[in-house]
């Protein structure tokens, strides 16, 4: 569904949206995420606007974003990502 226009479930906004994988792809190859996860677990994303994107990648690194925010509930539940998130529901699409 990437470049759709649709709405974020993260800011709300109706704009285009790119795939986010929930473990990023850097770290599937690492022991814990192998033995942890099955394929199609390490596959599974959401479709996010790209502003929340970056801002994802910006507060947390790959390893912390697998461990700790591997499911959309988990990123939507983070104070500074929600705060982030606030932030770009109320920019200009």
């Amino acid at each position: 569904m990437s470049g759709v226009d649709t709405k974020c479930p993260l800011c709300q906004r109706e704009i285009s949206l790119t795939f986010h994988h929930l473990i990023p792809k850097k770290v599937h190859g690492r022991n814990y995420f192998q033995k942890k996860f099955k394929k199609a677990e390490l596959r599974a994303g959401i479709d996010i606007c790209r502003k929340c994107h970056d801002g994802i990648h910006d507060l947390y690194d790959e390893m912390q974003l697998g461990k700790a925010f591997n499911t959309l509930e988990l990123i939507q539940e983070d104070a500074a990502l929600a705060k982030h998130f606030a932030w770009v529901a109320k920019q200009r699409i």
